[in-house]
C-alpha cells in the first residue's frame, strides 16, 4: 500500500484538506501506475484525484463512532516505534 495513504478518520484535530488531497493523489497514482501523468493524461489524472478527494471528504464526514478521537502525536510515536522495531533505529 502507498505510504501516504493513512487512516484519516477519528483524529483530533480532524484530517486536513492537504492530508485528504495527498491520500487521493497517492491512490490515483497507485491505480494508474503513473507517478506523473503525460500531458495527454494530465486532465484525466487531475479529475480522478479531485473525484477521489471528494469521495474521501464525504466518507469522513458521514462516518460515526463512539470511540474517543485518537491523538495524532501518540499515533505518530507508535508508528515510529513500529518502524524502529522493523527497520532498526535511524
Amino acid at each position: 500500500m502507498c505510504r501516504n495513504i493513512k487512516t484519516l478518520f477519528n483524529f483530533e484535530p480532524p484530517a486536513t484538506e492537504a492530508e485528504i488531497q495527498a491520500s487521493a493523489l497517492q491512490f490515483v497514482r497507485k491505480l494508474s501506475g503513473f507517478n506523473a501523468p503525460s500531458q495527454a493524461n494530465e486532465a484525466a489524472f487531475a479529475r480522478a484525484v479531485e473525484e477521489v478527494a471528494d469521495a474521501a471528504r464525504r466518507l469522513l464526514t458521514s462516518l460515526q463512532t463512539q470511540a474517543a478521537p485518537r491523538d495524532r502525536e501518540i499515533e505518530a510515536a507508535k508508528a515510529r516505534e513500529r518502524s524502529a522495531a522493523r527497520f532498526g533505529p535511524r
